[in-house]
């Protein structure tokens, strides 16, 4: 038995096996409409080849679905609740998900015990399907959720070749854009506070931004370069460092609001005024940017549609009634939007 379980065969196999792609094989296996005949019999013959006996389609065949969605995000309450990111990909699933006859878990996973107890949860079948936000490239987690035989999709990347469903915003074209406004400002001594590199996104926004330096014609420089964490105290820190190395420096793009706020405060206590001395220019255009002192200018993300469209592809790939997810991965596009900080 314990040999059959460890070759159990994966949903992506029936999908190779079918010639469709995995959402196809999850709506087969939901009962969607939203799957032709032909689509439907090559997934029912490479089950059976297969041997493929998901929990999925045990659970829909036993009549017990749970009707709840578990949302994970690996962070802590303190960066949950600090950051307006985190509270409009919430508000944007929750709305969604209103409209369905789901329920929504919030679970935070801050830890390997944790991840470990999640994935206990997710074995008993307790929900139905994952969200997952604020993905890092080790994360073993979306495999861990599609071997349980769940649909999983994030809110992010894990690198440009994810493998698992996911909805994201245009991060290289945010850094583009921030760097073409600065340098359209006559500045020349452009730095950059990215995120966690261990993230998609962050090295997205990098470069995105080392492609607008280029663009600019200004010389690259990697002593305008140092890595943050998105949490205010890593705009902090990644500013000072900045200014230690180019105190010439006369503008920054932090990759996040968060940031941004944070490398105000050190350039105000260094004597720097902004925008006269350093322009700033920050990303995500929440409520942090608006009440900064003075405005970021910013590059709006649309948070809340990216977690509306989270739900969406899930409650498709569960068959949910009137579900019409997008078909494939989505790209979202971002806007700069200009404010006295620049």
């Amino acid at each position: 038995m314990s040999g059959r379980h460890r070759s159990r065969p994966t949903l992506e196999q029936v999908a190779a096996r079918a010639g469709v792609g995995r959402g196809t094989v999850s709506r087969v296996i939901n009962g969607s409409p939203r799957v032709s005949e032909q689509a439907r019999e090559a997934v029912g013959r490479a089950i059976a080849e297969l041997g493929y006996v998901p929990n999925q389609a045990a659970r829909a065949l036993a009549g017990s679905r749970t009707d709840a969605v578990a949302l994970v995000i690996p962070e802590t309450e303190a960066r949950l609740f600090a950051e307006p990111y985190f509270l409009d990909i919430i508000r944007g699933i929750s709305a969604e998900l209103g409209e369905s006859d789901k329920q929504l878990l919030l679970t935070l996973v801050r830890t390997e015990r944790e991840r470990q107890r999640f994935e206990q949860y997710l074995a008993a079948q307790r929900v139905d399907g994952v969200l997952l936000a604020s993905v890092h490239a080790d994360d073993p987690l979306p495999e861990r959720v599609r071997e349980l035989g769940l649909p999983v999709v994030l809110n992010g990347r894990r690198s440009a070749d994810e493998p698992a469903a996911w909805v994201d915003s245009d991060n290289a074209g945010a850094g583009r854009a921030a760097v073409a406004h600065l340098a359209g400002r006559g500045r020349r001594r452009i730095a950059t506070i990215s995120g966690p590199l261990d993230m998609y996104v962050a090295r997205a926004r990098l470069d995105g931004y080392r492609e607008g330096i280029a663009a600019a014609g200004l010389e690259a420089d990697e002593l305008l370069v140092a890595t943050g964490d998105f949490t205010e105290e890593g705009g902090r820190r990644a500013m000072r460092v900045l200014l230690e190395r180019a105190p010439d420096l006369d503008a920054v793009f932090a990759a996040s609001d968060v940031m941004a706020a944070g490398a105000r405060g050190v350039l105000r206590e260094c004597g720097r005024r902004v925008p006269e001395d350093v322009a700033l220019v920050g990303v995500d255009d929440s409520a942090v940017a608006r009440l900064m002192d003075p405005p970021l200018t910013s590059v709006r993300q649309p948070i809340a549609e990216m977690g509306r469209t989270m739900a969406r592809m899930l409650l498709a790939e569960l068959g949910a009634p009137g579900a019409a997810g997008p078909e494939g991965n989505r790209v979202l596009p971002t806007e700069l939007v200009v404010r006295e900080s620049s």
